[in-house]
């Protein structure tokens, strides 16, 4: 009962810091589940991508309704992530699940993230004000924003982002949004927001799939930390613009970038085995020495 508080608690702190900055969930959940609950990395990433997956749902039908969902961007997204995601799941499950590197690789894809994001976060204003550079460039027409090329970067941008939110359930919101205003300088931010949101509802459910399916996911953990923070989502989003967002921000993303060098520097490896264990293989080899 004291686990179920505890994940309860958290789930009610990150769904508040979602709320009032927009940052997504798997930026904060996962690396807390791996370093204050001491949940191993496989299981901290597949469950919080169903976690993303379902408490990112609300909000993609906002924006549908609103009619902020770009359905083509979304699709082409959509066309190359999917398959990116299960290949790297593939990858995983048949040549590293079973290797002493597994949780070396998933935490140090994840430390890299998180210091990505961080940056980001940290440095929001300055990126906005070299994306602005990038809107002045184009016309104000938004129609045919989908022709020529364009398809297939969103689709190698799909690729990118399915690997690494496979990898590691962090970057479907921050890197999607950036991504996307880069290739559509001209789209207005909310229609943005909504093509990302629909977006990663769509990765993070697939991915989050495949994850389950190798026994990844903890279902009792899922059920502690959604009942927390959709509440806390909800009450958070409602007194945003009372709060110092700005400040909230910057340490979050100090957090995060602190959070993914020490993923960088310090992976989670296997455990050594026991030396009971270790005393047990040698000791026969020892007796049939003594006979000898």
């Amino acid at each position: 009962m004291v686990d179920a508080v505890q994940f309860i608690l958290a789930g009610m702190l990150v769904g508040f810091c979602v709320g009032i900055t927009g940052v997504g969930g798997g930026s904060l959940m996962t690396p807390m589940l791996i370093s204050l609950f001491k949940i191993e990395p496989h299981i901290a990433i597949g469950t919080d991508l169903i976690y993303a997956s379902i408490s990112k749902f609300c909000g993609s039908i906002v924006h549908a309704k609103k009619f902020n969902v770009v359905w083509p961007i979304v699709s082409w997204l959509a066309l190359g992530s999917i398959p990116a995601s299960f290949a790297t799941h593939w990858v995983l499950e048949h040549y590293l699940s079973h290797s002493s590197e597994y949780k070396a690789v998933l935490t140090m894809v994840l430390g890299f993230m998180l210091t990505l994001t961080g940056i980001s976060i940290i440095f929001r204003s300055k990126i906005e004000k070299l994306f602005n550079r990038f809107r002045k460039k184009e016309p104000q027409s938004t129609e045919l924003i989908l022709t020529g090329k364009r398809r297939i970067y969103v689709v190698l941008m799909g690729i990118v982002l399915g690997v690494f939110v496979t990898l590691s359930s962090v970057g479907a919101g921050a890197f999607g949004v950036m991504a996307l205003i880069l290739l559509f300088p001209n789209l207005p931010m909310i229609r943005i927001i909504g093509s990302d949101v629909a977006h990663a509802v769509l990765l993070t459910f697939v991915a989050g799939i495949a994850h389950m399916s190798s026994g990844n996911v903890d279902f009792h953990l899922l059920g502690w930390l959604l009942i927390g923070s959709i509440p806390a989502i909800i009450f958070g989003t409602l007194i945003s613009s009372k709060l110092p967002e700005k400040m909230i921000r910057k340490i979050l993303g100090i957090t995060l970038l602190l959070l993914g060098i020490n993923f960088i520097l310090h992976p989670v490896k296997e455990k050594p085995k026991p030396k009971a264990e270790t005393a047990m293989l040698v000791q026969p080899v020892n007796s049939s020495q003594q006979h000898a």
